[in-house]
């Protein structure tokens, strides 16, 4: 029995796209809302053990990587460029067989995207940051670090790519991919 013939490109990419669009929407409305409604105000808490929504702006990474060096906004620009680049290569050659691996491409080019947007255009005391609001809390009092909706797709997004991408077939006639 002929296996089934692969999925054709098109609608794939079309719903990575539909994907990133989405989830970068999500992420810049929620970071506007954030901007205008708790920058400079006290936070606003969802539950008092469980989450609140805070502003932070942070000039660095997760965790506060490379925060106090001047060059890390120029870094982080270049590395999500180049990234959002090889998504784009992987949507062209990556085998149509998983929806799953393309709707992880259009989470990790939403969130990565909607922290590209931060690092071009906020500013808050001087210095172009990401605006991080989700405090969530967890044993003893403490917090995990601020983080956004773009993180949240964006980590979303590789996980999903890693549990697919080791069951992601190979064309059948045997052409490279990425």
């Amino acid at each position: 029995m002929a296996a089934p013939p692969e999925p054709t490109r098109g609608p794939r990419i079309a719903l990575a796209a539909v994907i990133a669009g989405l989830s970068l929407g999500l992420d810049l409305w929620s970071k506007a809302w954030v901007w205008n409604n708790l920058r400079d105000q006290a936070a606003w808490k969802v539950s008092d053990k469980l989450l609140h929504f805070d502003f932070a702006c942070n000039p660095g990474s997760a965790f506060g990587f490379l925060n106090d060096v001047d060059w890390a906004r120029y870094f982080f620009i270049v590395i999500t460029l180049a990234a959002v680049g090889y998504l784009v290569h992987l949507a062209r050659t990556l085998p149509t067989t998983s929806r799953a691996a393309f709707v992880a491409i259009g989470l990790i080019a939403g969130g990565a995207l909607g922290n590209l947007h931060d690092r071009l255009v906020r500013v808050y005391a001087g210095d172009y940051c990401v605006v991080d609001f989700i405090v969530v809390y967890l044993w003893g009092g403490k917090t995990w670090p601020a983080f956004n909706i773009a993180d949240a797709v964006l980590v979303a997004g590789v996980l999903l790519f890693l549990l697919v991408l080791p069951r992601t077939e190979a064309p059948a006639d045997g052409r490279t991919t990425a």
